[in-house]
């Protein structure tokens, strides 16, 4: 067996100082003979009865949504819609204002509803178109003579 090494100055002053500290907690926990008398401690809840009031109706004035139009414009579809037939609109005004007798009258208010509102625009002119009787100018029919 290994011989044990002898401990240094500073490890026998804090074995010392351990040794002290020991022998005062042992004599502190020497027991001792009280007389304690118990107090009860009794504790009340009282209870919070909450009152009913009247409010009359009134609602939090948290998220209001209204049902109207609000959700009929807020639908994306139908913005696209209204957009194809505005374009329609007025792809039909500037061909027939600047190229009244072109050929590309026909297909002005499908190629404005289109670019404006994409095939949903397009499906909403021809819609409309369904709905709506043809208005023009036709050339084949003698104005009819009014009476005085």
């Amino acid at each position: 067996m290994a011989a044990k090494k002898k401990r240094s100055a500073k490890q026998l002053a804090n074995d010392k100082r351990l040794g002290k500290m020991a022998k005062a907690k042992a004599k502190k926990s020497t027991p001792k003979t009280k007389t304690k008398t118990k107090t009860k401690i009794v504790t009340k809840i009282k209870t919070v009865v909450k009152r009913k009031t009247n409010k009359g109706g009134t609602k939090s004035p948290g998220v209001k949504r209204s049902l109207g139009i609000k959700s009929i414009t807020g639908s994306k579809t139908l913005q696209k819609v209204a957009l194809g037939v505005g374009g329609g609109l007025i792809a039909t005004s500037l061909v027939n204002r600047f190229m009244p007798s072109s050929g590309i009258a026909k297909i002005a208010p499908a190629a404005g509803a289109l670019a404006l509102g994409g095939i949903e625009g397009l499906i909403g002119q021809f819609a409309l178109n369904m709905f709506t009787p043809a208005t023009g100018s036709n050339t084949n029919v003698a104005p009819q003579m009014e009476a005085l």
